[in-house]
């Protein structure tokens, strides 16, 4: 198969939310392709991340285990774990970033899922290609000829069941280089969760450009032509929103959400906190206790 390059381009656009025949929907944080995945560093999600390998060697580790990689496997990043994938020469992977719709799924869908995020096996292997889940991936990629290609609702019922086909392939209980045309929104996208789900990081534009093999000169001009702001600036407003959230709706102490928020002293975070949002940590959670979305 020749894949074309506009694959994740359609699926971000035709499959950014999925809802199945049997009554499970699930949000779309985003679909990728990418021909030569090399080493990322360690880091974690709020949301599953499952990829599948279909050239290539390398190394996937979480929780203290190494798992090899090699073509036909299948890996899944579970939310909440730091992992990071190594790779020498790269690897030709496909993975989708998502997380079932609570509200518009059934009890038995989203039961699957958090049987998936609690007990499933991490890497399954698949050397002759031909499990299903395996055949539905590459059912995805469009060919550069163009023959065979499946028709927009076809791709996002292959979609969905891709997605449904997990639970039961991890063994839960079932229910840089060229990028496509038009992916500075998804790479965009990308960054901005990896910002989120690690704040209490010494967050670089080098670590998240090498996480997305990206430069970090590309990944500047994204932030500041994507959302008009720099991505130091971006950083510093996630972690300030993040801190107004957690004083608004815990107890927890305000040393401990500047640990949480990325911030190097309860001092520097008082002055950072107060210059946004005009009030001081202690009077915002006076202020706001109780209310989270008061901000």
């Amino acid at each position: 198969m020749e894949p074309g390059n506009e694959t994740p381009a359609l699926l971000n656009e035709l499959a950014a939310k999925v809802t199945t025949g049997n009554g499970a929907e699930f949000k779309i944080h985003y679909w990728d392709v990418n021909p030569r995945h090399f080493s990322n560093s360690v880091h974690r999600h709020s949301f599953f991340e499952i990829c599948y390998v279909m050239e290539g060697e390398g190394e996937y580790s979480e929780r203290g285990n190494d798992y090899s990689l090699r073509p036909g496997t299948h890996f899944c990043s579970r939310p909440g774990i730091d992992h990071q994938i190594r790779s020498r020469d790269g690897m030709y992977l496909l993975y989708v970033a998502f997380e079932p719709d609570e509200r518009g799924s059934r009890d038995e869908a989203v039961e699957a899922f958090q049987a998936l995020a609690g007990h499933g096996e991490t890497c399954v292997y698949d050397d002759g290609g031909v499990m299903p889940a395996s055949l539905l991936w590459k059912s995805l990629l469009l060919r550069e000829d163009g023959r065979g290609r499946l028709s927009p609702d076809a791709l996002r019922a292959v979609a969905g069941a891709l997605l449904l086909s997990f639970p039961g392939l991890f063994g839960s209980e079932a229910p840089a280089p060229a990028r496509a045309a038009g992916s500075a929104d998804v790479l965009l996208r990308q960054a901005k969760l990896y910002i989120r789900d690690n704040l209490a990081r010494d967050l670089s534009l080098r670590e998240i450009a090498v996480n997305l093999n990206v430069s970090e000169r590309h990944l500047s001009r994204l932030f500041s032509g994507g959302i008009g702001e720099n991505f130091t600036h971006y950083v510093r407003s996630e972690r300030v929103r993040k801190a107004a959230e957690l004083l608004a709706a815990s107890d927890l102490p305000i040393k401990e959400i500047a640990e949480r928020t990325g911030f190097s002293s309860v001092h520097y975070f008082s002055r950072v906190f107060l210059r946004e949002k005009r009030l001081p940590p202690a009077q915002f959670r006076r202020k706001h206790g109780g209310s989270p979305s008061a901000f």
